[in-house]
């Protein structure tokens, strides 16, 4: 978890739009972002601080694994702090993650496949950290344990922002780490 994730944009959602627009004004109309369903390695907008203002820029999603091949692209907000490829990231290079949605797939022989999202919300922000390889910023995406809304498709879920505390998650390493032991907001859940 989380594997897959989603970013529509619509003339109607103005903030993925904004972020859009803002991406496409700081690297050109053909920058290589991917918006829909979104997948490891693709290139994708990201919510970070420079300097002191927390703007979206282009990332990839997933750190490179040195030992072997792929990626990773989560890691568990309960050892975050304590993992070597995770720790500084997490001290210092916090993100959001914009989305509309993610998806899961329940763990049966079923298979099906569940997008969710926040109850009457276009948009799900989603805690993740970032870091430079080979001159590339990637990130991955912090998850914790499922809440009552997934546990039964899925034992792990993303930590999900409210848009209001994005500010505090990428500035504020007290409120960051308060916020990995915080319950979850109950989701919304749709098969697709």
């Amino acid at each position: 978890m989380c594997g897959r994730y989603e970013m529509f944009i619509s003339p109607e959602n103005r903030e993925m739009l904004r972020i859009v627009e803002d991406i496409e004004n700081k690297y050109g109309a053909k920058n290589n972002m991917r918006t829909g369903e979104i997948f490891p390695t693709n290139i994708v907008p990201i919510l970070s601080c420079d300097s002191s203002n927390i703007m979206p820029e282009l990332s990839i999603w997933g750190f490179p694994k040195f030992h072997s091949k792929g990626v990773i692209i989560n890691s568990r907000a309960e050892t975050a702090i304590e993992k070597p490829t995770f720790r500084k990231s997490f001290l210092e290079r916090r993100c959001v993650i914009p989305s509309t949605g993610f998806y899961e797939w329940k763990q049966d022989a079923s298979k099906q496949k569940y997008r969710f999202n926040l109850p009457e919300s276009e948009n799900l922000y989603m805690a993740g950290i970032w870091n430079e390889f080979k001159d590339e910023k990637r990130f991955v995406i912090l998850t914790t344990a499922a809440n009552n809304s997934i546990v039964d498709i899925h034992n792990r879920m993303p930590i999900v922002l409210q848009k209001e505390k994005i500010e505090d998650w990428i500035l504020d390493t007290d409120y960051a780490m308060m916020l990995l032991n915080e319950e979850q907001p109950v989701l919304e859940r749709m098969e697709v």
